[in-house]
């Protein structure tokens, strides 16, 4: 452990990055793989997190902060716990569905339910390069489908029927031109 000075603090440098806006072209392309574990990633990963409670949010990933790597940060509110998943993919899902209401930091303001696998399993890496498993059921299961969605180039709109896409598009629309 690393003790500061006598009556010094150590102080977390985090930064609240700027969110990429749909229907900004980056929200529709592939991330690519992490291939250095180093402190670069770790505070990329806590500048994620700042960033998404800033917005606020329950999920956020490197492109929705215009950096394509394959980084995710999740905070669900029911526990408080901090995950991040680096590359990320879903290896096994179930054939039940579970409907949830989603949104993005990238499209404050609205959302729309969407009919999802129920429970899903997620290989990826930790921040130190590590291989991890991880099954998920509920909103984990949920938030975890939707930001490996968008590491994929998939914003979440394309999960919706075209003519429910069009209406969360137009109140999005609405909002901005409100704003």
């Amino acid at each position: 452990m690393i003790r500061p000075p006598c009556g010094a603090t150590l102080a977390a440098e985090m930064t609240i990055l700027p969110i990429v806006p749909y229907p900004d072209p980056r929200l529709n392309s592939a991330a690519t793989p992490v291939t250095t574990f180093d402190t670069a990633l770790a505070t990329l990963a806590a500048d994620l997190l700042e960033t998404m409670r800033a917005a606020p949010g329950i999920g956020i990933t490197a492109p929705h902060v215009g950096i394509g790597l394959r980084l995710v940060v999740i905070a669900l509110p029911a526990d408080g716990q901090v995950r991040t998943y680096v590359n990320p993919h879903i290896e096994w899902a179930s054939p039940e569905t579970a409907r949830f209401e989603e949104g993005s930091v990238s499209m404050p303001g609205v959302s729309a339910d969407i009919d999802r696998p129920a429970r899903v399993r997620v290989r990826y890496q930790d921040l130190t390069g590590a291989a991890r498993v991880e099954d998920a059921d509920g909103m984990l299961a949920v938030c975890l489908q939707h930001e490996i969605d968008q590491l994929d180039g998939l914003f979440w709109t394309r999960r919706l029927s075209r003519l429910k896409r069009e209406r969360v598009v137009r109140r999005f629309e609405k909002l901005r031109r409100a704003a």
